[in-house]
């Protein structure tokens, strides 16, 4: 493929970010239901405060019925799904058409399940595509530096979402260390003394979970 230039390596970065994004959500989402029904009615209120998102719902039959749906509102999951596949898009050549197809089926699968009965069942489906997308690029990328870029930007996007969930240490580990391996094999500039500082922070014993998220925000200038 060549050498790719900043801008598609952008585009790259943000596919990777914006699908794991919708991923990471829709999953947040598919296991948040029932206790918002059930138990807690503040659930999502919590949700969107660990997510540095505007609580615009006011409850949880509002937040349920517009936050995967709502296309004017740029934190909903059917928004994040939208720019995934705007990156997908300009990327074909790079990604291939099959695995632009899967981020079109979720796009689909997203607009199906609005108004549905039984939600949940076709949110599965999205989470499935999504896998499916990635699966695609392992198979159907031959361009290492391509693979990587995705890659990249889904795993800091998962780093991202375990240090607003404040997810266990070992858990925020991992996501470091796979994101790790993909920095190592990407040409892309970074903020080295940030690195620094977010690898001090995550092997502390007492981690400081917005000091870690300020230093990988200021990793790379794409972010």
């Amino acid at each position: 493929m060549g050498i790719i230039s900043i801008e598609k390596a952008n585009n790259l970065f943000w596919l990777g970010r914006y699908s794991q994004r919708v991923y990471s959500t829709l999953r947040g989402f598919y296991n948040g239901y029932d206790e918002m029904l059930d138990r807690n009615d503040t659930a999502y209120a919590a949700y969107c405060e660990a997510m540095n998102i505007p609580d615009v719902y006011g409850s949880k039959e509002v937040f349920i019925e517009k936050y995967p749906y709502d296309t004017e509102n740029p934190d909903s999951i059917i928004s994040n799904l939208y720019r995934a596949y705007d990156n997908a898009l300009v990327m074909r050549d790079y990604i291939s058409s099959e695995s632009l197809a899967f981020i079109q089926l979720a796009l689909f699968d997203i607009k199906s399940s609005k108004g549905s009965d039984a939600p949940l069942i076709t949110m599965q489906f999205i989470i499935d595509h999504l896998l499916a997308f990635w699966g695609c690029i392992d198979e159907n990328v031959d361009d290492i530096e391509t693979r990587n870029l995705i890659k990249l930007g889904k795993t800091v996007e998962e780093l991202d979402i375990e240090l607003r969930m404040k997810r266990e240490s070992a858990a925020v580990k991992r996501c470091f260390d796979r994101m790790n391996t993909y920095m190592r094999h990407t040409d892309i500039a970074y903020n080295e003394s940030e690195y620094y500082a977010l690898a001090y922070e995550i092997t502390r014993p007492d981690i400081s979970y917005q000091k870690a998220l300020e230093n990988l925000m200021k990793i790379y200038d794409l972010i």
